[in-house]
């Protein structure tokens, strides 16, 4: 079995636990409520300074050296770099954790401008619980480095569940008897434990595939500077990705109750896809591509162009659902308790503007590990920054005076952010291909071969939505199984019927795990 199959699986199991983990929140907390909120702009600082530091950083600085000496035999070598990364990773995790504590007042301004008073004050008490979970988060990624590099991907990819559970047990245990600004608070503390669980459960495999590890200040090691020169830029790169998230979940502060939550619930769903297509193969071509790089040009090429087809195969269907089928698929998952039809509908809205650049980003995903590979950390920063100016400038009218100007709800300012993140998606991901292809040759996707999985998305589209204007309204999960599973089988037909040959792969890898 491919390791991009053993990725997309650790990936799904996380995923489908993060969303029961949504689908319980939204029960309890509903959309518009200022402790949810509160939660959803609290929670996006750790998340992005995690991305940032760790799975992004960390990954692509970290693996290409480690894997580089794992493929020439050097194990014991190998082993001395990966402790000296991970001890002064440890000093940088502890020293970030512990300024964010004591200063989380002092920015909080730069995280929810939009809140005041009592839901100000909530939101610094949640990101200072939040805060030490972090470290934790980050060491849990200088695992997935370690065991991602010994090709050991679903131990490490499926570790989050226990994350999303300890999340999960806090709401299902306080949830039903506990005040909404309260339960915001035990919610962080679940939190944290549940990074403690996801760090934990990773040290047993760590020791058996490096057994020779052990903590050093070897900074002087030529292969240790090698990951710390890399480490800055690609931080810089990252973090500017990240800022992109950052600033729409900013911006999100300045409109009404609720849009940061709607966000944060339309967030969870389009990553879905991002994660479990893009990140999957990106994760499992990153060790790959670094191993062929020494040997040409051809060979990376072809890796490249063979992960942008498996990439666009199920990214292309996911686009059109989320387009079309959006409230759908809102429903099917979040709408219970606190969570109504409306909800669903506004979430839809959000969809629909992430559909803009969903493919773009998950290709983009795939560029930048190719030039990671190369040892080049510089390209993708450049285009990085350019993405997140745009991503800022056009966030900001597509979400403020936008809505003003054609008379509309502010709060759908909310899909205008998705939506012109998608078109700096777009942007970012064509400069990556430019500048790649100037230096290895044509890579990308067929236009033809793109052509016929829009045909087959839209059919399945088409089809999915007379069910749906003939469905009676009833249980969501019902209505979901039944528009969405004819869509997915009309897709897979159409394009056997157009003889793509990732269809027979996607069934066979399919067989395998049942």
């Amino acid at each position: 079995m491919s390791s991009s199959v053993f990725v997309a699986a650790g990936i799904l199991a996380s995923r489908i636990l993060g969303l029961v983990r949504q689908r319980v929140f939204a029960h309890y907390f509903g959309l518009a409520s200022d402790a949810a909120d509160a939660w959803s702009a609290g929670f996006r600082i750790p998340n992005f300074l995690q991305n940032m530091f760790g799975e992004g950083a960390l990954s692509a600085s970290f693996i290409p050296v480690y894997a580089a000496l794992l493929a020439r035999g050097e194990n014991e070598e190998a082993d001395r770099v990966a402790g000296a990364v991970g001890t002064l990773l440890a000093l940088i995790v502890t020293m970030l954790v512990l300024i964010g504590v004591l200063a989380t007042p002092l920015f909080i301004a730069a995280i929810a401008p939009g809140f005041h008073g009592e839901k100000r004050d909530l939101t610094i008490h949640v990101v200072r619980i939040l805060f030490p979970g972090i470290g934790l988060l980050v060491m849990s990624a200088w695992c997935l480095g370690v065991l991602n590099s010994h090709r050991r991907f679903l131990l490490s990819y499926s570790a989050p569940v226990l994350s999303s559970v300890a999340i999960i047990v806090a709401l299902l245990m306080f949830g039903p008897n506990t005040e909404l600004p309260r339960l915001v608070v035990i919610l962080a503390v679940g939190a944290v434990v549940g990074s403690a669980l996801q760090f934990v459960v990773q040290l047993p495999a760590v020791a058996r595939v490096a057994p020779r590890l052990r903590l050093s200040f070897d900074y002087r090691n030529p292969h240790v500077r090698a990951v710390i020169t890399n480490f800055l830029p690609v931080l810089v790169s990252r973090g500017v990705v990240q800022i992109s998230a950052y600033v729409d979940t900013l911006i999100a502060t300045l409109l009404p109750t609720g849009a940061p939550t709607a966000l944060l619930n339309a967030t969870t769903l389009y990553t879905l896809p991002v994660s479990l297509f893009g990140m999957s193969v990106s994760a499992a071509e990153l060790p790959a591509m670094a191993g062929v790089a020494r040997d040409g040009d051809d060979a990376l090429r072809a890796r490249l162009n063979n992960g942008l087809r498996q990439i666009a195969f199920f990214v292309v269907p996911s686009a059109v659902a989320f387009l079309a089928l959006g409230d759908v698929v809102a429903g099917a998952v979040l709408q219970t308790g606190r969570f109504t039809r409306d909800d669903s509908v506004r979430v839809w809205a959000i969809l629909a503007g992430s559909a803009v650049g969903l493919l773009a980003t998950t290709l983009g995903r795939l560029y930048s590990s190719a030039y990671f590979a190369l040892r080049d950390t510089r390209t993708p920063l450049a285009y990085a920054i350019v993405r997140v100016v745009l991503t800022t400038v056009l966030g900001y009218a597509c979400a403020l005076p936008l809505p003003r100007a054609l008379g509309i709800d502010p709060f759908w300012g909310t899909a205008g952010l998705t939506a012109s993140a998608g078109i700096a998606g777009w942007v970012e991901m064509l400069l990556l291909r430019s500048s790649l292809n100037a230096r290895i040759g044509f890579t990308g996707l067929p236009v033809g071969y793109v052509a016929r999985l829009w045909v087959a998305a839209l059919v399945g589209a088409a089809a999915a939505w007379a069910i749906k204007l003939t469905l009676p309204v009833g249980d969501p999960i019902v209505a979901g199984a039944v528009i969405l599973v004819p869509y997915g089988l009309v897709f897979f037909g159409m394009t056997a019927a157009l003889r793509l040959p990732e269809t027979s792969t996607a069934l066979t890898r399919l067989a395998r795990l049942r």
